[in-house]
């Protein structure tokens, strides 16, 4: 039966009344340890799991950050990325909390879940193609702008184009809904929260204490010089001969707007990647130990466990 979908809004009513068509029933949560597995054909979803492990249903834990607040409070394990333990899942779900923050697609949560924590039925139900399109779309000019790739793993060819699948927008499944940009280059669009400076300093290979001396663009790009005296917070691949010439850019930040370049007088707090032979800014921040939140964030800077970002974009 095709044009059949589940809404994320109210997600677990909506997806029951379409399934209930389908002669499916969802998951008594009360009686999880009974939960019976039945997967899709082999050739109904080209991206169908077969699991070495009984899948179960159990609560998504408070620390798996990225799916607080999805819709539902229970998730099936193993995920649809194949993530058996949850410890693997937490791990690999960190990876993407930055980008949710940045609000690149109102999708991006509800697409993200569907498949590290997908919600508990009889049947594995994978996001629609398009939902994964849209998503991949409003949010790759911003990963390029922090130096990661959309992942293979999340190819959106994968996913069900009709069918049953995870969509997000209960009056109408098929349309698109519109991205809202802030318009702020997305480096520069950081909350001064210690939880976001931690995020964005995991996303980033190396971090800097400095002064900016100049900005100039330089083709869409916006090229920042630093002044002479830095300090290291945290390394990555930064040597230390390189340091005093190095250089960073703003990817395709010519045009956007960033307040905090607006005064080089302030100290910063810089944090970036290498991609390819450029050193890209990945998030800035005015040097104000006045604030809370940021002397929270340095204090926790150096003892912060942070999830294994190699591990996701590939």
């Amino acid at each position: 039966m095709k044009g059949i979908h589940c809404f994320t809004s109210n997600l677990l009513w909506s997806c029951m009344s379409s399934l209930l068509v389908l002669s499916f029933t969802f998951l008594s949560f009360s009686r999880a340890s009974e939960y019976e597995y039945l997967s899709w054909p082999a050739d109904f979803f080209p991206a169908s799991r077969v699991y070495g492990k009984r899948p179960q249903c159990v609560e998504i834990p408070d620390d798996l950050k990225l799916c607080q607040g999805v819709g539902y409070k229970l998730m099936l394990l193993p995920n649809l990325l194949d993530h058996e333990t949850m410890s693997e899942a937490k791990q690999q779900a960190s990876s993407w909390v930055p980008l949710v923050h940045k609000n690149c697609h109102p999708g991006t949560q509800v697409f993200l879940c569907s498949l590290f924590a997908p919600v508990c039925l009889e049947r594995q139900i994978y996001p629609c193609r398009w939902l994964c399109e849209a998503v991949r779309d409003g949010c790759t000019p911003i990963m390029q702008a922090f130096g990661f790739p959309w992942p293979e793993m999340l190819a959106c060819d994968q996913f069900p184009q009709d069918d049953v699948c995870i969509a997000m927008n209960p009056t109408n499944a098929t349309e698109k809904p519109k991205v809202q940009d802030s318009g702020i280059c997305p480096p520069c669009d950081n909350e001064m929260k210690t939880e976001v400076i931690l995020d964005h300093m995991c996303a980033s290979e190396f971090a800097i204490k400095t002064k900016i001396k100049e900005v100039k663009r330089e083709n869409m790009d916006r090229r920042v010089v630093l002044q002479k005296k830095k300090k290291l917070l945290k390394v990555g691949p930064v040597k230390k001969k390189d340091l005093k010439k190095l250089v960073l850019y703003l990817k395709n930040g010519a045009e956007c707007p960033c307040q905090q370049l607006e005064n080089l007088s302030n100290n910063y707090l810089i944090m970036g990647r290498k991609a390819e032979k450029q050193y890209l800014i990945t998030g800035i921040h005015k040097w104000d130990k006045a604030s809370k939140e940021f002397k929270k964030a340095l204090k926790k800077m150096k003892s912060y466990k942070c999830p294994a970002y190699d591990a996701v974009f590939k």
